[in-house]
Order: C-alpha cells, then sequence, then structure tokens
C-alpha cells in the first residue's frame, strides 16, 4: 500500500483507502465533478473525479473504505489525485489500523507524564480534581488518552488531545520556573484540563466531527462544566479556587475573536493561553511540513492560522 506520505506528483495509485468526505460540484463550464477527502492514518488527500458518471466509478459515501486508481497531479502546489476509478470495497479487505491517523509518540508513556504532573500538584484540592477526571473516572480517561484534539489545522489524531495537553504542560511548567509568581499547581492543573471539554465536543474516530454538544457550546464551555461539576463533587473545595481554574480554562484563547468568553485576568490564565498558541501553532507548522507537497517549490502556500505564504526552511 501506498501511504499518502509518500505519493508524489506523477505516481499512480491503485489502493485502499477511507473516503473521509465526499461533495458534488460544478466546474465553471457547467461540467458537473466529485471532490473527494480521502484518508490513512499518515493523512489526508483530496481526490477529484471529473467524470462522475464514467462506468468505472462506483457510489461511495463519507466513511466508506474504497479502492482508488487514478494519478496524482499537483494543483497550487498542493497534490491530489486525478481519480479515473472508484470501487466500494468490503470489510476483510482493509486494516482498519492503516486508516486512523495516531500520535508518533507512545500513548502510554505520554499517560504516565500526565500522572506524574498530577502527583506534583500540591494543592490537595486541585491534585484531587485533576486526579478525579484524568485518573479515577477510567471512561473518561481512556478517552482522554485516544481523543483528538481537533477535527483539522493541529492534533487532529487519535492521542492529539493527551499530546497536546501534556505539551502545553510542559511549557507551563518552564513558564512556572522561569516566573515563580506563578501559582504551579494552579497553572498545571488548567494546562492538563484546558481542552478537557474537546472529549465531548468532538466524536470519536473515524468520524472525528463535532458532535451536537460541542456545535451548540464548544469546548471551553463543556470543559469549563465538567471542572464545575467535579470541584462540587470535592467536600470543601474552596470557591475562590474552583473560580480561579474555571476563568483559565475560559480565557485559554487568550482573545475574544479567538473564541474566549474571557480575556485573560489571572497570571496564570495569561501564561496557559500562551502556551497553547505556542504549541498549538508549532503542530501545525509541523504537519504543514509533513504533508504531501509540491516538493518543486519551497513555500507551501498561504495558511490562515499565520495569516502568512509560509515556507521551508533551507537545510543547511
Amino acid at each position: 500500500m501506498k501511504f499518502i506520505e509518500t505519493l508524489r506528483e506523477g505516481d499512480r495509485v491503485n489502493d485502499i483507502y477511507l473516503c473521509k468526505q465526499r461533495t458534488s460540484a460544478v466546474t465553471k463550464n457547467g461540467k458537473p465533478y466529485d471532490s473527494l477527502i480521502i484518508q490513512d492514518k499518515t493523512g489526508t488527500l483530496d481526490a477529484k473525479i471529473w467524470d462522475p458518471n464514467s462506468m468505472g466509478i462506483e457510489d461511495c459515501e463519507a466513511l466508506d473504505y474504497v479502492e482508488i486508481g487514478g494519478e496524482v497531479t499537483s494543483f497550487a502546489g498542493t497534490l491530489q489525485v486525478n481519480v479515473k476509478r472508484v470501487r466500494r470495497v468490503h470489510e476483510g479487505e482493509y486494516d482498519p489500523k492503516d486508516y486512523l491517523p495516531v500520535s508518533d509518540q507512545d500513548l502510554g508513556e505520554m499517560y504516565e507524564q500526565v500522572k506524574a504532573y498530577i502527583a506534583s500538584i500540591r494543592n490537595p484540592f486541585l491534585q484531587k480534581l485533576t486526579s478525579r477526571l484524568l485518573i479515577e473516572n477510567e471512561a473518561l480517561a481512556k478517552i482522554y488518552q485516544e481523543h483528538s484534539a481537533a477535527k483539522s489545522v493541529h492534533h487532529g489524531f487519535i492521542g492529539g488531545l493527551m499530546e497536546h495537553s501534556l505539551s502545553v504542560t510542559k511549557v507551563c511548567d518552564f513558564f512556572s520556573k522561569n516566573y515563580p509568581l506563578l501559582n504551579r499547581d494552579l497553572l498545571i492543573s488548567a494546562a492538563l484540563l484546558h481542552d478537557i471539554g474537546k472529549v465531548k465536543e468532538l466524536s470519536a474516530f473515524p468520524l472525528n466531527d463535532y458532535t451536537d454538544e460541542g456545535n451548540l457550546l464548544g469546548h471551553i464551555i463543556i470543559g469549563t462544566e465538567m471542572i464545575s461539576d467535579a470541584a462540587r463533587n470535592i467536600e470543601g473545595f474552596p470557591p475562590v479556587l474552583a473560580n480561579e481554574l474555571k476563568h483559565c480554562i475560559l480565557a485559554h484563547h487568550g482573545e475574544l475573536e479567538f473564541g474566549s468568553p474571557k480575556k485573560p485576568a489571572l497570571m496564570e490564565a495569561v501564561a496557559l493561553s500562551f502556551a497553547d498558541n505556542v504549541d498549538a501553532k508549532m503542530e501545525t507548522f509541523k504537519e504543514l511540513l509533513l504533508s504531501p507537497k509540491d516538493e518543486a517549490s519551497q513555500w507551501l502556500g498561504y495558511n490562515r492560522l499565520f495569516e502568512s505564504n509560509i515556507r521551508r526552511t533551507t537545510e543547511s
């Protein structure tokens, strides 16, 4: 099987992929065509069916596994497949593990690091709350370890939520050492839990799409409610501390225009918003560098997150 990350312009493909999305459209000349997003564990790729009524094109829908025959071409610096043949395949012809993107880090090792950070929290209430959500609640802990952090943009793979949360926590741990005025216990707790609402905002793979709750509320509000419920069930949990933790969650996108219901009012909330932003942007750039591109150009095209036409660094 040719995995998507290995495809290059001019390659011929005749392999099975997961059809993540299929839409119909019309060219400027009024000719109908279909656009597919195909996926395997290494990424996604655009595929165009310019003649949907051809005898070699079988009907397929999103989340079907399909055998694609065609040629890899380049359009505006981005690779896509010019599809000549589509066949819907049946169970037993493919291994689902080949089609679900997963973190390149060991999930078990990452979870041990999460538990070590929880153990390092000295405030008994914050430690109890993070432990109750991420360790004692075994069902939630399992989802936290395996869930993605996004439908797209960054960390949109199995284990992405934990990988992102752990990375943000590591940056926040550095901040706490460099800026001793920070309340480390509050900051580490907020970092571990800042995206906990995504376990309900997004559905599990292979769909990995927004749920009704996610569309209506969003992960920031969902996560704040989850933390509020957990704190309420811990006897003697200080109300001020609960509000400070919830504020960090509510403000972790930093700006109102970026989806934060509140702008940071605590030093810890500022630190968390910076750490979240740094990790999201570094992972986005990493994924762009690793995605199939036209190797003839160092330029990767315009990216809305960076608001810039971005480029590969020249290798020394």
